[in-house]
């Protein structure tokens, strides 16, 4: 069944950069094919689930034989739309920001931010690897001025919104927030929230409980 012909969960959207990351490092290390049980084994989700994942576009693999690698990487990078170069902005370079900008994803050559923002003086025109800080007098220039589609948010909880508001009325369809703020955005714009306090808390719980 093609993926434009059934809806695909939300939860499996979100697994299909995992399963890319992983087969990407299997094709690296020259593995042919894959199991899903090595599939599960290295990702730590259960087989069930990606056999489930991957019934959602159709036949992925075969019975007794498991995954072409070539061919998964070739379909995970069209179903990602990996072929073409994401651009990446940070707004607000504080500690966090600075550490993404270093960070820069070097572990997928298809993202790279580009550009950082900040309304601070002390910070504009600071280099960080080979990014300058701009003013955010310059955001919507620069935007597009460089391709720009993606937006990390990592000012301070009380200005998200409206910084969030300036991004989205610059044509930005897609924002990771770092920030605690649940921000609103029109019903076009993607948001994925990263409330690291949360995820630390969720963490502890289960190491707890497990």
């Amino acid at each position: 069944m093609a993926k434009n012909e059934v809806k695909i969960p939300k939860a499996t959207l979100k697994r299909l950069p995992h399963y890319y990351r992983f087969v990407s490092t299997l094709h690296n290390s020259g593995v042919d094919r894959v199991s899903s049980k090595e599939l599960s084994e290295g990702l730590n989700i259960d087989s069930a689930t990606i056999r489930r994942d991957f019934s959602y576009f159709g036949e992925l693999g075969k019975k007794g034989y498991g995954y072409n690698i070539n061919y998964l990487l070739k379909f995970f990078r069209t179903t990602l739309e990996q072929d073409d170069m994401t651009k990446v902005a940070i707004v607000g370079v504080g500690n966090l920001g600075t550490a993404l900008v270093n960070y820069n994803f070097t572990v997928n050559d298809r993202m790279q931010i580009v550009a950082a923002f900040d309304q601070s003086q002390e910070i504009i025109g600071r280099t960080i690897g080979n990014i300058t800080v701009q003013s955010m007098e310059d955001f919507e220039n620069k935007l597009e001025e460089q391709g720009i589609q993606v937006v990390i948010l990592t000012v301070p909880q009380q200005v998200a919104q409206k910084v969030s508001e300036r991004i989205t009325s610059a044509g930005i369809t897609g924002i990771l927030n770092f920030t605690p703020q649940r921000i609103n955005v029109p019903e076009k714009v993607q948001v994925h929230h990263i409330d690291l306090g949360i995820e630390l808390q969720s963490l502890i719980f289960f190491m707890k409980n497990q």
